[in-house]
């Protein structure tokens, strides 16, 4: 309760403040270029208020006629209300213990401009009204703060039709970035098998021509050149069972997505707790970027977060696949930095889904991978 007071007393104060800024700045914020920004940051704030996540990137065209002065007017009232009952409340405990160092002629007051002038009075005000004004703090302005944000959020949202717009826009890069991450997958994949697995068995069977040519006249050559071609062979099997373990994990064909989500976990550098419901029938591309996904964050987990554990949860929900990986390290996680969290976001996107990454200073770090498997 007390985290929830100061949470929405911080949001109900930080209203205000942006409050009197729409409102002296409101011919500039009118402007399409400032003012979306400005909306966009509101509606993200009232998202980590509400406990939601805000989908980033959707238009904003609705905010300059209703959530500007619906902001000005609200924001300041709320803010308002917010700094008379905080205000009050410390000075009902400053004044409580120290009425005695008030003037004679010029009393402290509590409740209702009540003068003090004995300790009688002073406790028994000054009880009440912290008393009163605590449950003001801590359990009606929670519920203020909850609903301005609401509001917030309703009248930010995009219409069906911006919706649609955002959707196609997002279907229109994702598939982009399928074709471009298809073409270097297949370039790898050529490149790994011409230097790599193709040398291999091209010096193989060089080896074996030159055995064949020696064989009546030196066995010993014969069988050094036979030892070099069963030792290459292994090397280039090798080679190929790694370039196929990029394509697709053996090990979800061998032991399914809750067994690979295992093995992944018993190999990371910290301990790692798997809960994994029921999953039914999933397609093998769903498995391949689940799998993937917690295997890169349990990763950047490992290098990058400084924690002591994590928790890989994998859960189905109708034809919603949710992969949620949790650590208890020190947050921060920056996706613009190369984390590999733009990967998982491709891999994800790729397929219609969604990831979410909750990350605040100081930790913890969740994200959520979910992909539709109808």
């Amino acid at each position: 309760m007390l985290k929830r007071g100061v949470r929405a007393t911080g949001y109900l104060l930080g209203t205000l403040g942006t409050a009197a800024v729409t409102l002296v700045g409101l011919p500039l914020l009118c402007v399409p270029a400032v003012g979306r920004p400005w909306a966009g940051r509101h509606r993200r704030w009232a998202g980590r208020i509400r406990g939601v996540t805000v989908p980033p990137g959707q238009p904003l065209r609705r905010w300059y006629w209703v959530w500007l002065p619906a902001h000005v007017v609200a924001g300041l009232a709320a803010g308002l209300l917010t700094v008379l009952a905080v205000g009050n409340l410390l000075t009902a405990m400053v004044v409580t213990p120290l009425w005695w160092a008030f003037p004679a002629d010029e009393p402290a007051k509590l409740f209702f401009d009540v003068p003090v002038r004995d300790w009688g009075t002073a406790l028994a005000l000054g009880a009440a009204e912290i008393v009163v004004l605590s449950a003001v703090v801590f359990l009606l302005l929670p519920l203020l703060a909850d609903g301005y944000a609401r509001a917030t959020l309703a009248l930010l949202a995009p219409s069906p039709a911006e919706r649609l717009a955002d959707r196609v826009e997002v279907l229109t890069r994702t598939r982009a970035d399928v074709l471009e991450a298809h073409s270097a997958e297949l370039r790898r994949i050529e490149r790994d098998l011409h230097d790599g697995t193709q040398a291999r068995l091209v010096a193989i069977a060089m080896r074996l021509a030159v055995a064949r040519d020696a064989l009546p006249d030196d066995p010993a050559l014969v069988d050094r050149l036979l030892r070099e071609a069963h030792e290459s062979t292994e090397e280039a099997m090798t080679e190929l069972r790694d370039v196929i373990r990029t394509m697709y994990p053996p090990i979800l064909a061998d032991r399914g997505l809750a067994g690979a989500l295992r093995t992944v976990a018993a190999r990371s550098g910290i301990r790692t707790d798997v809960e994994v419901g029921e999953l039914g029938k999933v397609p093998a591309a769903v498995e391949a970027v689940a799998y993937f996904a917690a295997a890169e964050a349990l990763t950047n987990v490992t290098k990058h977060s400084r924690a002591d554990a994590a928790v890989v949860r994998a859960h189905r929900h109708g034809d919603q696949l949710s992969i949620v990986i949790r650590d208890d390290g020190a947050g921060g996680a920056d996706e613009a930095a190369g984390s590999g969290l733009a990967g998982i976001r491709r891999r994800a996107e790729a397929l219609d889904g969604v990831v979410t990454v909750s990350s605040p200073p100081g930790g913890p770090t969740t994200l959520t991978v979910e992909l539709p498997c109808g």
